[in-house]
């Protein structure tokens, strides 16, 4: 049994980690909330911005604008969204077993320290990594999209794919890979985000007249849209990643206290012994003196 001074010392050590990790936990707690926030005020914008695009898309040919031109696929682009620290449960390791999944040719472009640390060590084809900070401005994700866009068109790539974790709840991120580039099947794409949202089918049979004509129209909202749908998606992962290290950190902290309760125990079991040790020495030392 280890003696009553080292149990004391691990005693002192559980509880400042334990106090540290409480800590984490209410920081978190808040950026998960304004993160919440930040996503959820999003969507109805970008959800009218991806309506806009489905009801006009149809109505220009795929071959008079590159992001919507179906090519061969020699070597996909790869846009990978994880966090810049640590802490935060399985959020990482989970997307990042969807990179290794990737057997085919594939540049990647990163976006946060984990995944761009993993793509550098496990030697993969890493082409420019970002970091975004906690308030998630557009203008540093729109650098992000607009270079891998710029690979895109320049045939570096011939796909553009999104490796992020998709916020459900508190409890569920759920990693997952999502094709952005070419926007071939507009109508199918809102769609499935419709419904992922909960929102009825995306249906518009109007009659359009679009000003100068649909082609520049077109040409003017698929940029944008590409930068404001990215920025959703980052959007979404920063509250997966407050989320997990909130119910991460809350883990850690009841283990302490647990561990905390067994210590506790184990002190007042090795202090009893002593006690009871030093009474029978004193008794015997008594014993042998009468």
């Amino acid at each position: 049994m280890a003696s009553t001074r080292d149990i004391r010392r691990r005693i002192k050590s559980v509880k400042n980690t334990r106090q540290i990790t409480k800590a984490m936990e209410l920081v978190a707690a808040s950026k998960m909330k304004k993160a919440q926030q930040a996503a959820l005020a999003g969507r109805p914008y970008a959800q009218l911005l991806a309506d806009m695009l489905a009801a006009l898309a149809p109505r220009v040919s795929e071959a008079n604008h590159p992001l919507l031109a179906r090519r061969e696929v020699k070597t996909r682009g790869v846009l990978l969204i994880t966090t810049d620290k640590g802490l935060c449960g399985p959020l990482n390791a989970n997307l990042l077993k969807l990179v290794v999944e990737i057997k085919t040719p594939v540049k990647f472009v990163a976006i946060g320290r984990k995944g761009a640390q993993f793509l550098a060590r496990t030697k993969r084809d890493i082409v420019a990594d970002f970091t975004v900070t906690d308030r998630v401005p557009f203008a540093e994700i729109k650098i992000a999209v607009e270079f891998i866009t710029k690979l895109y068109l320049e045939g570096q790539v011939d796909t553009v794919e999104i490796i992020y974790p998709r916020y459900k709840n508190t409890l569920v991120q759920e990693p997952t890979l999502r094709p952005l580039l070419p926007l071939t099947n507009v109508k199918e794409f809102v769609s499935t985000l419709r419904s992922e949202a909960g929102i009825a089918k995306f249906t518009d049979d109007r009659d359009m007249l679009f000003e100068p004509n649909a082609h520049a129209v077109l040409s003017a909202l698929l940029p944008f849209y590409v930068n404001r749908y990215v920025y959703q998606l980052v959007l979404s992962a920063k509250a997966s990643e407050h989320s997990s290290r909130m119910v991460a950190m809350k883990t850690a902290k009841d283990n302490a206290t647990s561990l905390l309760g067994d210590l506790t125990l184990e002190y007042n079991k090795a202090r009893q012994a002593a006690i009871t040790q030093e009474i029978l020495e004193i008794a015997a030392a008594q014993f042998s003196a009468a």
